[in-house]
């Protein structure tokens, strides 16, 4: 536990990390690749390019230091946190590398502004947090490991079925190379998959959703083609029936909770991939709860899976189904294939959703969430009945 002297020093520093967060985090992460290049190999390359990653620790940082009096309030962040970091292959003793790292970069972006009084409270701090964060993922391995068809680190897969769902997106079905059992998962779950593109100097990781039920012998993951996506690229161009990719076991926070209360199930682009693992794993677990499906895309080009939807909608009375095109084509028109041009307003929202009352899950974009967060805040929904997953680092809503 830190001392009150401890906790006060971090809390004075709070207006300074508001500030100076970004840039901390910045040269953090420059120093650290320069002096253990290896973790390139565990961190994803884009998300430090377009500085998503920079910004999701500086904020990081800054709750930690707005609840360092209160680290419990910060535990349900920890958790989403450490499930990626599992999954990825973050080691207890990643944590020291990163403790000195990043007091460095403190005290070069503060300089005489942080003080010897100022960096020993924050190294304090980062030993108490990176003890938390050691023991969750302790828990997390092992729970991996042991689960029935579980397994440790990356196993092979192989590529048994590979289809185009839209322009952009392709699901892929995945079966283990050992012909052994397969860990179960969660709706809204990810797998983290692991490349070695040809002339890249390291591997690289990324996390796809999950976009089937569990329970069957095989995964899929359903992969947007990103432009400048090295990950993407690779899956979509270079890997085909019969390759072999290197899996992670399942893992993530944001998961479907089996309760009575209806669901409303909302999506923008390659977003309906936990929703759609969500929506057959209430078809088969809870039949009879009702659930309304919103999609959100372009235009029926870049729609995945529309087919799997409408017949699960179609076979199940359960289950409306709700579809917005921001972007029609005139075939879409002519076929009336959407129900709403345009993004999802207010008004819309609210004479489809059940009542505020429902459990909401929603996922894409992040303009596109943060457009949905404020409509369900509009609705008065219930904090605790608001549920999001980012693809990526996770970033502010409001």
């Amino acid at each position: 536990m830190l001392n009150e002297k401890t906790i006060e020093i971090i809390k004075s520093t709070v207006p300074v990390l508001e500030i100076h967060g970004t840039e901390i985090t910045t040269r953090f992460y420059k120093s650290l690749f320069e002096k253990h290049p290896e973790l390139l190999n565990i961190f994803n390359h884009a998300n430090q390019r377009e500085g998503k990653q920079q910004t999701a620790l500086a904020n990081t940082v800054y709750a930690a230091a707005v609840h360092i009096d209160k680290l419990g309030a910060i535990i349900p962040v920890v958790k989403q946190i450490a499930q990626k970091h599992r999954a990825l292959g973050v080691l207890p003793e990643h944590y020291p590398i990163v403790g000195e790292t990043l007091l460095q970069a403190i005290k070069d972006v503060l300089g005489d502004a942080a003080t010897d009084e100022i960096l020993g409270a924050w190294g304090e701090a980062y030993g108490v947090i990176a003890d938390a964060f050691i023991g969750i993922e302790q828990d997390m391995y092992r729970e991996a490991k042991e689960q029935a068809g579980g397994w440790e680190g990356f196993r092979n897969f192989v590529v048994t079925k590979k289809v185009a769902e839209s322009d952009v997106i392709t699901s892929f079905y995945l079966e283990p190379q050992d012909g052994q059992e397969i860990a179960s998962f969660e709706s809204g779950q990810y797998l983290t998959v692991r490349v070695h593109p040809k002339g890249e100097e390291y591997s690289h990781i990324r996390h796809y959703s999950l976009s089937d039920v569990a329970g069957k012998n095989y995964y899929r993951i359903s992969v947007k083609r990103e432009e400048q996506g090295v990950v993407s690229n690779y899956l979509h161009n270079e890997v085909q029936v019969g390759s072999v990719i290197e899996i992670s076991a399942p893992a993530g926070e944001f998961v479907l909770v089996q309760k009575e209360t209806p669901v409303v199930l909302i999506s923008g682009g390659v977003g309906i991939t936990p929703m759609i693992s969500m929506l057959n794993t209430i078809v088969k677990e809870q039949p009879e709860r009702e659930v309304v499906f919103i999609h959100g895309a372009l235009n029926s080009s870049v729609h995945a899976l529309k087919q799997e939807v409408q017949q699960l909608a179609g076979e199940h009375s359960n289950i409306r189904s709700y579809l917005a095109y921001s972007s029609p084509t005139e075939k879409d028109r002519e076929e009336k294939a959407f129900d709403k041009e345009g993004f999802m307003d207010l008004e819309w929202l609210q004479s489809i959703v059940p009542n505020n009352q429902a459990d909401f899950y929603f996922c894409g974009p992040t303009p596109f969430m943060k457009l949905i967060n404020s409509h369900l805040k509009e609705l008065a929904v219930p904090a605790e009945n608001i549920h999001f997953e980012f693809f990526g680092p996770a970033s502010n809503l409001e």
